[in-house]
């Protein structure tokens, strides 16, 4: 296992995901009321699921295959928070340039977690290494 990462805070995959749902949560606090109950809500889950689930995926990583099924579920949320964000951009909730930046941040955060996904050995610690 890598010696750089003490924890899933380490992992810049976290630190960008975390960010990134606290600067939705500041975005829509923006957003019209009616979309508190629908959107607002819905963009903010899925972005803070996201470092929720890196977190999880660390916990587990004793356990390879569920370290990658958690960082697939990151993947996942990632995915949905970039369709709220197309929606959030289509109801002129957001400026072209706040959505440009966000999805775009998005797609940096999949393809560190699709490099997770491919190579968990990295972050997974090796079932047969001798304890002392």
């Amino acid at each position: 296992m890598n010696s750089q990462y003490n924890g899933y805070r380490d992992l810049k995959v976290y630190q960008k995901a975390y960010k990134l749902a606290m600067e939705i949560f500041e975005e829509t606090k923006r957003f019209p009321p009616e979309e508190k109950f629908s959107l607002t809500d819905q963009i903010r889950r899925s972005s803070r699921s996201i470092p929720a689930n890196i977190a999880e995926a660390w916990k587990k990583r004793i356990y390879p295959k569920l370290f990658v099924s958690k960082l697939i579920d990151c993947a996942g949320e990632a995915g949905e928070t970039e369709v709220w964000l197309d929606i959030a951009r289509d109801a002129k909730y957001l400026g072209i340039e706040k959505y440009n930046f966000l999805y775009n941040s998005y797609n940096d955060i999949n393809k560190m977690l699709n490099s997770m996904i491919n190579t968990p050995e990295k972050f997974c610690p090796q079932k047969d290494q001798k304890r002392s």
